[in-house]
């Protein structure tokens, strides 16, 4: 897959995207041993780069889905002390300095993606390209058809951002609990999201989990562990984007 010069600077945290461009224009860039000034340059995995006489080593990318616990923390770190992602991961899989492509509440179970690919973390997280999140939700009370409704059409959070679910469907009311089960799907995400959508249709969530993250589920995947991708899924979510069915 061929992709723009500078864009591949950046993703080896060379510099930022603009920075490397102007690293670029300088005549600081060779590829294959030819100096390279156009921004416009498009180099696959298999050319030879180097700054400033340095060769830049190709990355080996590692991508995992984690099936992750509730009560830990999608982050490599965290200043409380408490556990992250990170501390699940196998030593080898730490060295590859991996980050997880957007993230999932400290209290919310399921599916998170974790690579050291920043051209995939882009392509995953940008609200253009619409990757659809399906989440399982247990809310508190017996869900209504109207709230079922505003969930489709659009609810504010933060009294500014109107979000909607692509798709909105009752799983279960469970009349002697109070409680009723909800699948929603999502093409954007927002800190929180899914908790204020529910709360503020009147029906506050008290269980959270994403099931499926793009065409990806949790099957062979138990609760604290993770499996690597695929080859073939890699390249499809590279091309990957919504389609309402």
């Amino acid at each position: 897959m061929l992709e723009r010069l500078q864009k591949v600077l950046a993703n080896h945290q060379i510099a930022s995207r603009r920075k490397c461009e102007t690293i670029i224009l300088e005549g600081r860039v060779k590829v294959n041993g030819q100096v390279i000034t156009e921004l416009g340059t498009k180099v696959s995995s298999t050319d030879d780069i180097e700054v400033d006489g340095k060769k830049l080593f190709k990355q080996e990318y590692t991508y995992i889905l984690m099936n992750k616990p509730r009560g830990i923390i999608s982050s490599v770190s965290d200043e409380k002390g408490r556990k992250t992602v990170f501390d699940l991961l196998l030593k080898e899989d730490q060295e590859a300095r991996l980050y997880p492509v957007g993230r999932l509440d400290y209290d919310t179970a399921g599916l998170l993606l974790m690579t050291n690919d920043g051209a995939l973390t882009q392509r995953l997280t940008h609200p253009k390209h619409l990757v659809d999140k399906v989440y399982r939700v247990v809310c508190q009370g017996i869900i209504s058809r109207e709230a079922i409704k505003q969930l489709r059409t659009g609810v504010p959070i933060g009294g500014k951002h109107v979000v909607k679910g692509v798709q909105v469907r009752v799983l279960e009311r469970r009349i002697p609990t109070k409680t009723s089960y909800v699948e929603i799907t999502l093409v954007d995400g927002k800190y929180h999201q899914v908790k204020e959508m529910f709360a503020s249709v009147g029906f506050p969530v008290s269980k959270l989990t994403r099931i499926r993250y793009a065409f990806l589920d949790s099957e062979g995947i138990q609760r604290g562990l993770y499996r690597y991708l695929k080859v073939h899924e890699v390249k499809k979510l590279f091309g990957y984007q919504f389609k309402l069915k």
